[in-house]
């Protein structure tokens, strides 16, 4: 299965995209709350999604199989790791313990 798709990114997340198949209308195949939470989609580009082609941060099959079920795809941003969390080697951990 493969299928000509539009990505679109949100203007209000950073790392968020729609996925929708070429020549869907945004108005129609999207659910109201969705459009309003994601913002006025920007066009980023169409891309031939096939299983053989790989994407950066999710499966195509994942994508390819939402797109027929509901006709779209919403990949949401990565979750962002705490700045104040720090991970740290094994050997700093006891460092200091006491023998």
């Amino acid at each position: 299965m493969k299928s000509l798709v539009s990505i679109y990114k949100s203007p209000k997340r950073e790392g968020m995209y729609l996925y929708l198949n070429k020549g869907a209308t945004l108005e129609k195949t999207l659910p109201e709350a969705l459009l309003t939470a994601f913002g006025k989609p920007v066009h980023v580009f169409d891309l031939l999604l096939t299983p053989e082609k790989k994407l950066a941060r999710v499966e195509t099959a994942t994508v390819l199989q939402q797109l027929a079920d509901i006709g779209y795809y919403l990949q949401m941003p990565p979750k962002e790791q705490d700045d104040y969390l720090i991970k740290l080697p094994d050997e700093f951990l006891s460092f200091n313990d006491p023998t």
